[in-house]
């Protein structure tokens, strides 16, 4: 893509004034210090480095940052290219959404595009050499400003517009990261909706003060707070997943899972390699839908970078969800372990929230009848809410019926009540609801927590797994 592409058409033709002898010969110096920086920046390797295998990172090199270039006043400098056509007019989102992201280095980058989109790139140089001072792992922002310094003396026609040489040797780590700038400007460029939700949150219990999506074709995770009011979205950060891409199958497929998990626990980073990070996130793949589907595998985490990568490439793990450290240390201070779901799509569908509540209503009314029909003593009226291949755990319906049938007797008469309800929608091949809650006998003060699974056949909801988790 051509220079002029990014910013104003209109700068399409405009040509580089040269700087006087002294000011070129400084230029020509300190351009050469980027190259050699930004070299160094790219990978030796590929970064998609599998935690099963390898566990330390392929990245070894912090790159120094690169003097500030003095240039003649009067030059101008056509933008550099960045991937993504219309840099400019992101730049009234770059500041108003802000405080919605909360990727505080990533922030710091798109305001740097921002000014190079408005052909403004003297003013983004000091921003940039700051960026790449506080975080010299940070690949990305390294090339970046390598092409700033480049573009003192010559067009920059591309995101890392480096010497053949260095081109020619780290060519997949250039495009990777050319890539990674695509993404990250596209989530700018594409964002949610106001005051819209991902259609799989139906609904969620008080209990779960926090829910995480990730949409895997956009490499972003996107966290909720739930109040009173509803859920919010309060931040969202670049990700990296799977080698391979999304939807696992099998063990070592290098896939990241496609459905609803929870967060199970939060690992210590002291009991973790380096390559983990600031920590990690197991969540519990395979689901009973994953199990009800013959897939395997396991150890898929939320986890953090080596602490000499900023990021990871959109597709470098081994089947995990890769955050930056920074953005990992959030989501640990926030989430709750086995309260948070996490609902990993390939593509998330934005839904006003009145339009969500509506498509809820009529499971609402099937998870009625069966409280109903199970605080009758009914047993033959509860089975009918049960598919023939249900299973719980290792047990088949005809094996889980008497467990059934003791918590029945035990309501005498008594009606079941239901808090701390929440459910979630999974659609692909089938409609499958996650349905979450306490079963509470009235009366008494506690009860069990349980979570059930069940799929749509035809107009009727019926449980295909049930478990108690607490």
């Amino acid at each position: 893509m051509s220079l002029a592409a990014l910013g104003h058409s209109a700068q399409a033709n405009t040509r580089v004034a040269a700087p006087k002898a002294g000011a070129k010969t400084a230029v020509k110096t300190a351009v050469k210090t980027a190259v050699k920086a930004v070299a160094k920046a790219l990978p030796k390797t590929s970064p998609k480095t599998s935690p099963k295998t390898s566990p330390k990172a392929s990245l070894k090199t912090e790159p120094k940052t690169v003097a500030k270039v003095s240039v003649r006043k009067s030059a101008r400098v056509l933008p550099v290219a960045l991937g993504v056509a219309g840099i400019g007019a992101l730049a009234s989102k770059a500041s108003t959404q802000a405080n919605a992201r909360d990727a505080d280095a990533e922030n710091r980058l798109i305001a740097i595009y921002r000014l190079i989109g408005e052909a403004r790139n003297r003013e983004a140089m000091e921003p940039a050499r700051k960026l790449v001072h506080d975080h010299p792992n940070f690949q990305l922002a390294q090339l970046v400003y390598g092409d700033l310094l480049n573009s003192q003396v010559r067009p920059v026609r591309t995101l890392g517009d480096v010497s053949p040489d260095a081109s020619k040797a780290r060519a997949e780590a250039l495009a990777e990261l050319r890539e990674e700038s695509q993404l990250r400007l596209k989530a700018l460029r594409d964002r949610p909706p106001a005051g819209t939700l991902p259609s799989q949150f139906m609904a969620l219990a008080p209990s779960s003060r926090h829910a995480i999506a990730i949409d895997t074709s956009r490499s972003r995770l996107y966290l909720f707070e739930n109040s009173t009011t509803g859920l919010h979205l309060i931040a969202d950060f670049y990700i990296s997943i799977g080698k391979l891409g999304a939807e696992k199958n099998t063990e070592g497929d290098k896939r990241t899972p496609l459905g609803i998990y929870f967060i199970t626990s939060n690992l210590d980073p002291k009991s973790l390699k380096n390559f983990y990070g600031s920590g990690a996130l197991p969540i519990n793949y395979p689901n009973a839908l994953d199990q009800s589907r013959g897939k395997t595998g396991s150890g898929i985490w939320l986890h953090g970078t080596p602490p000499e990568q900023f990021s990871r490439a959109p597709r470098a793990s081994d089947g995990c969800v890769v955050l930056a450290n920074p953005d990992l240390e959030r989501l640990v201070r926030t989430v709750q372990v086995r309260t948070t779901p996490v609902v990993i799509a390939q593509s998330l569908q934005w839904q006003a929230p009145h339009t969500v509540a509506n498509n809820s209503q009529a499971f609402a009314a099937t998870l009625t009848r069966w409280q109903q029909a199970k605080s009758s003593g009914d047993l033959s009226r509860v089975l009918n809410f049960y598919t023939a291949d249900f299973r719980s755990q290792d047990k088949t319906l005809v094996q889980w019926t008497p467990t059934l049938r003791q918590e029945m007797e035990r309501v005498q008469g008594r009606p079941i009540l239901l808090k701390d309800v929440s459910y979630l929608r999974w659609t692909d091949t089938a409609d499958t609801m996650v349905v979450t809650f306490g079963e509470v006998i009235e009366g008494m003060r506690t009860g069990m927590t349980k979570r059930q699974y069940w799929i749509r056949e035809g107009i009727q909801w019926k449980i295909f797994f049930e478990g108690v988790i607490g």
